[in-house]
């Protein structure tokens, strides 16, 4: 009798040990499992980093240290095991930071051994997903010369740049088909290039997540004629067009061609797409890169190398396996760039057509992601564009939050040419050209998220329509069509112009300060009214000091401005009762 109460307990001990690692795995996954061979997955960990006091830190570069400090803190510790499990399997896997997660190919019984680790939480399918096409693409051989986008005119650029506003200082990172890197309309602005020397580096400025084949793509060799790229390039590179289309409205210039809203800012970038069929696992290895963008062997990451903002003109949706878990995931993985003072700029979707509760799809439901809607030339909503609210996971949260011009946009495709396309894709650029602008304006808002954010949203142009959706009017702003309105540069850059740091060590404006005339052209003047100037020092928009003057307590003074270009500039004065900040044009 004891023998068998021995072995009953032996069985049940077995059944329930059985019972709990095969609980960690999708059933979808299981049933890959059950039919022999191996098979693409993602294995989630328990264990997740609190990076929230990142919010107390004054700086990007502060922020982003920290949070890739403390999110490989906790990766390192959870994953070591499993880690272990893979290299002795001889498994290929790629272990990532920005959320607790490896990707890896296991066959059955190394599922089971991973599952019954206790800090391992579920293994999941890796679903490839072809993306949104653009709903309408023109092509064209040759530029238009001297253009200026419509979508370019409708936001007020032209005006930014004509005080000398053109993105300098700020990093703008796409993860998308890949980009074309020599493209004459990107080419100046890739952060690859020394523009004094020539000097081309790849390092830290590009990183491909295509390490095989899509099985969407409906082949298993590397043909050049269709798939040009291969595999983990070392080189920039476009296997579809729709990249380098998007890349050229946040930064593209090319001659007379006014194309980018940012056309002076520097650009990064990310393949995560195999001629437009991606996977859970290659959009998270890009996230992963631009929290600490690495060399080419994807080694010594680097947080101080990141982008103000990432523009995401792509989609996971639940019919392609990104739900349950996998909206977690994302969800993380957006919180966490946050946190690091990284802006996540997001394409709503196309499926507006459907009516509300259209935008569906991660990464654009989430709280933290700036889901961006598209307008037209008559600067209404595109019939196109996806509609909130969001209902997939029953929060009824209001989105878009912004829209943009997204039809009939002008840009770059590959083979030098130019095109027009139509999507959501092409609205949520613009917005990422925006807040280059404004870093570029005023680099002391940079890496603070919810003000670069709010600031778009304050200034947007409001826009209202007859649906409501989700027990939200859209004749009230903000509603769940146009979001805030449509972006406008021109006020958004302005109004952070005036912002300033939450940072209690920095100077502050004083009313006192009169500076004037403003826009200054070949001189400014400051004066003061019951104090006295001790000093002055100005800056350029990149930080760098062009004038300072101690003074013997004057109650005004004149800077020649005539040989300075045309662009904002910093002024730092001393008076008797501490230091202020404030800001000033000169405009030729």
């Amino acid at each position: 009798m004891k023998v068998l109460y021995t072995c009953v307990f032996f069985l049940l001990c077995f059944s329930l040990n059985a019972q709990t690692w095969q609980q960690k795995i999708d059933p979808e996954l299981l049933d890959k499992f059950e039919n022999g061979g191996k098979i693409e997955c993602l294995i989630l960990f328990e264990k997740k980093a609190d990076v929230s006091a990142a919010k107390f830190l004054k700086t990007k570069e502060e922020k982003g240290q920290f949070v890739f400090n403390e999110l490989n803190r906790v990766a390192t510790t959870s994953q070591k095991n499993a880690i272990a499990i893979l290299k002795d399997s001889k498994n290929f896997f790629l272990p990532y930071q920005i959320t607790n997660a490896i990707y890896s190919v296991l066959d059955i019984s190394q599922a089971e051994k991973i599952a019954l680790l206790p800090e391992v939480k579920s293994l999941i399918s890796n679903n490839p997903i072809k993306f949104d096409e653009p709903v309408e693409m023109n092509h064209y051989s040759s530029r238009d010369s001297g253009i200026v986008t419509w979508g370019n005119r409708m936001i007020r650029s032209p005006e930014i740049w004509d005080i000398g506003i053109r993105g300098e200082g700020a990093i703008v990172g796409g993860q998308d088909t890949g980009y074309e890197w020599d493209h004459p309309g990107i080419q100046r602005s890739y952060r690859g290039i020394d523009t004094l020397t020539g000097n081309i580096d790849h390092n830290y400025n590009w990183h491909d997540a295509i390490h095989a084949i899509s099985p969407l793509s409906g082949d298993s060799i590397i043909d050049p004629a269709n798939n040009p790229c291969g595999l983990d390039a070392i080189v920039p590179c476009d296997d579809h067009n729709h990249g380098t289309h998007t890349m050229g409205t946040m930064v593209g210039r090319f001659q007379k061609d006014k194309i980018g809203v940012a056309p002076e800012a520097k650009w990064i970038g990310c393949r995560n797409m195999e001629r437009g069929n991606g996977a859970p696992s290659t959009y998270l290895e890009c996230f992963n890169w631009f929290l600490a963008p690495t060399d080419l062997n994807n080694e010594n990451p680097d947080p101080s190398k990141s982008p103000h903002v990432i523009a995401n003109s792509w989609y996971c949706s639940e019919n392609e396996g990104c739900l349950n878990d996998n909206l977690m995931i994302f969800e993380e993985v957006v919180n966490n760039l946050k946190a690091a003072g990284v802006v996540v700029v997001v394409s709503a979707g196309n499926f507006g057509s459907g009516g509300c509760h259209t935008v569906n799809a991660q990464p654009a439901i989430y709280e933290n992601s700036f889901s961006v809607g598209a307008t037209g030339p008559r600067d209404t909503i595109a019939g196109f564009s996806s509609k909130g609210t969001v209902m997939i996971d029953g929060s009824n949260r209001l989105k878009p939050q912004i829209s943009a011009p997204g039809v009939s946009v002008h840009s770059t495709i590959r083979g030098g040419r130019f095109a027009s396309f139509s999507g959501t894709s092409m609205a949520g650029p613009h917005v990422a050209g925006v807040v280059a602008l404004m870093i570029s304006a005023n680099p002391q808002i940079a890496g603070n998220v919810d003000l670069i954010e709010q600031i778009i949203e304050e200034t947007a142009v409001p826009k209202t329509d007859t649906m409501n959706c989700g027990g939200m009017s859209g004749m009230e702003v903000p509603n769940p069509i146009y979001g805030y309105g449509r972006i406008d540069a021109f006020n958004a850059v302005m109004a952070a112009m005036d912002a300033t740091s939450s940072a209690d060590d920095l100077p502050i404006s004083n009313n006192n300060i009169l500076v004037f005339p403003n826009p200054a052209k070949d001189q400014i003047s400051f004066s003061v009214k019951d104090e006295k100037i001790q000093s002055i020092q100005v800056f350029d928009n990149l930080g760098r000091a062009i004038f300072s003057e101690k003074l013997d307590g004057t109650v005004s003074h004149s800077i020649d401005t005539n040989d300075w270009l045309s662009g904002v500039y910093l002024y730092r004065i001393e008076l008797g009762r501490g230091l202020y900040l404030g800001k000033f044009l000169v405009k030729k």
